[in-house]
């Protein structure tokens, strides 16, 4: 009897993992510091703040016509700013329980210079040549 009751029991808190972990991802838990956050949701987020902040930096960049090493300097800084500023200001979250600044100062860096970096190029040579 205990173990029917233990296997129901457990079998529920499947579920219910299942269902908060493929429930449809709402807006508001992005500003909201009492939401509870896995390391994988996290990462997403922060990836995909990071490839919007790329973007749109690199659009600007191109539109201006900006050249020079110093502008991927001032991404990168701008970039890891805005990613600290959300985890650490907006959510409010224990950095230490997600690995550390470094590892969600790193969520996305890569793939966010490697857009930026082709936002920058294409505007740039199709509005400027």
């Amino acid at each position: 009897m205990k173990e029917g009751k233990s296997a129901k029991q457990n079998q529920q808190q499947q579920q219910q993992h299942q269902k908060d972990h493929l429930s449809p991802f709402k807006l508001a838990k992005l500003l909201d510091p009492e939401a509870s956050w896995d390391k994988d949701q996290l990462g997403d987020v922060l990836h995909w703040i990071r490839q919007v902040a790329a973007l749109v930096c690199g659009l600007l960049w191109g539109t201006i016509p900006l050249v020079g090493g110093i502008w991927i300097v001032l991404f990168l800084a701008l970039s890891t700013g805005i990613v600290y500023g959300y985890y650490a200001m907006i959510l409010k979250i224990d950095e230490e329980e997600y690995g550390g600044h470094g590892a969600l100062l790193q969520e996305g860096l890569f793939a966010s210079l490697t857009l930026f970096l082709l936002a920058w190029i294409l505007v740039y040579s199709l509005a400027h040549f």
